[in-house]
């Protein structure tokens, strides 16, 4: 195998890219040049202490979870959706430490997350073909010629946007704002919502009560600063590899991309002899790895081998997404074949991208049941062979969209056009969110 370097890439076939005009790849070199005398989004150091972190997940001795936007936004970019998604990452996470009473690691899909893989290069609407909207680091979601076309500037506008949300996300975990008095109130709000459901007002009262026994021993919330922050780790797809290539820096002879704590690879582009396995094996950050209906096994087991050669833990995590129906049968034989191979990887469901159905008012949705049944089958499974269970990862927002149907609020049909604000798929809104994280809890331990 030919030696890395973080342009390596190019010399390999690619897919889901868009489509520049000639005289526009003077102006990306020119912007590539410009990012990478820029600081890192991220830290070579969080990438490390993510590593750590997630070597406890793939022991059993932590559980991770990680969840945000399917596609960041320009025009979402704002102090309301960023406190609201953060908001719900903390219940969420309250959640899941009651219940599996175990630390959770928190990864967002954000500060990064715009770019997007698609299953057709023309988007058409009333007879006119336009290209399809790629995500804001390539092209505008407006169904307009100028809007479609694929604009070098906006990789720089990534960078910026990306680097302003890490910080703010970062000054709500290190502020106060992750305080378990905030999570206590923000729990007690939310039964509000779940229209008296006694077992998941249980297990927020359980929460309560922890919280509660702490103070009556005499700690202070407030004066301990352990109690007021969180960890809080970013992701998103390594698509645009103009972008990641930017980003990367070498560290005591170790290269890091340092765009996300952690970058993944899709269902679309995850080939072995191409340009997103060249450049990702390279970097030293966690990655990774859609695993879906058309997974070759033995070829994914090259891709593990590949990307994380000495077998080290908290490397590789292969994301699950094969729909609520297939689950059962696709899954086994693949947990089986990783597990006789030796290598070490770290388990985690995405019940999202396998479940998305056509609403009859043509709006693209997914059913909160569906989602919930994938995962407790993922589990069941996991169990069943002996395996670790080790995450979850969602697709979900803190505002109260109407995107996805059922829920305590019964979402239907008739009420998708009420709220439905995403740039790509339909996403769980939070009160979807924290009511699968509840019922996960229920389900399971």
């Amino acid at each position: 195998m030919k030696k890395w370097q973080k342009n390596s890439w190019h010399s390999f076939p690619i897919k889901q890219q868009p489509q520049y005009l000639e005289n526009d790849l003077q102006s990306i070199n020119e912007i590539k040049q410009r990012i990478s005398q820029f600081p890192g989004i991220v830290s070579q150091s969080s990438i490390e202490k993510l590593r750590i972190d997630l070597a406890k997940v793939q022991n059993g001795k932590a559980f991770l979870l990680q969840g945000g936007d399917c596609a960041e936004s320009f025009s979402g970019f704002n102090t309301k959706n960023l406190t609201n998604y953060f908001r719900l990452f903390l219940q969420m996470n309250a959640v899941l430490m009651e219940g599996f009473k175990r630390p959770v690691v928190k990864i967002g899909r954000i500060a990064g997350q715009y770019a997007k893989p698609r299953s057709a290069d023309i988007e058409e609407k009333d007879g006119v073909q336009l290209p399809s909207y790629r995500g804001d680091i390539i092209n505008s979601i407006e169904f307009t010629d100028e809007a479609r076309k694929a604009n070098p500037n906006k990789i720089l506008e990534t960078y910026f946007y990306s680097a302003a949300t890490y910080n703010f996300i970062q000054s709500l975990a290190r502020g106060g704002f992750a305080s378990f008095e905030n999570i206590s109130r923000w729990n007690e709000e939310f039964l509000s919502i779940a229209n008296g459901n006694e077992d998941f007002e249980e297990i927020i009262k359980k929460i309560n009560s922890h919280i509660q026994f702490f103070e009556n021993c005499g700690y202070s919330l407030q004066d301990n600063h352990k109690l007021q922050q969180a960890d809080f780790f970013t992701s998103h797809e390594a698509l645009l590899l103009h972008y990641e290539e930017a980003l990367v820096r070498e560290h005591n002879g170790k290269n890091y991309c340092l765009s996300a704590d952690e970058l993944w690879i899709g269902d679309r582009t995850r080939k072995i002899t191409d340009a997103h396995v060249e450049f990702l094996r390279g970097i030293q950050n966690p990655v990774g790895i859609k695993v879906g209906p058309t997974t070759d096994i033995q070829e994914l087991i090259e891709i593990i081998k590949t990307l994380n050669p000495a077998n080290e833990d908290g490397k590789i995590i292969l994301i699950t997404r094969m729909g609520k129906d297939k689950v059962d049968d696709l899954l086994p034989p693949i947990i089986a074949k990783v597990k006789e191979s030796n290598v070490g990887v770290i388990w985690q469901v995405d019940p999202m991208h396998g479940n998305i159905i056509k609403a009859q008012n043509g709006y693209k949705t997914r059913k909160v049941e569906d989602i919930s049944s994938e995962i407790f089958s993922f589990f069941k499974i996991h169990q069943k062979l002996g395996t670790y269970a080790g995450g979850v990862h969602l697709e979900m927002t803190g505002n109260d969209v109407t995107e996805c149907l059922g829920g305590f609020q019964n979402i239907i049909d008739a009420d998708l056009s009420k709220r439905y604000h995403t740039h790509c798929d339909p996403r769980l809104n939070s009160s979807q969110s924290l009511q699968i994280m509840l019922q996960l809890i229920k389900d399971v331990c």
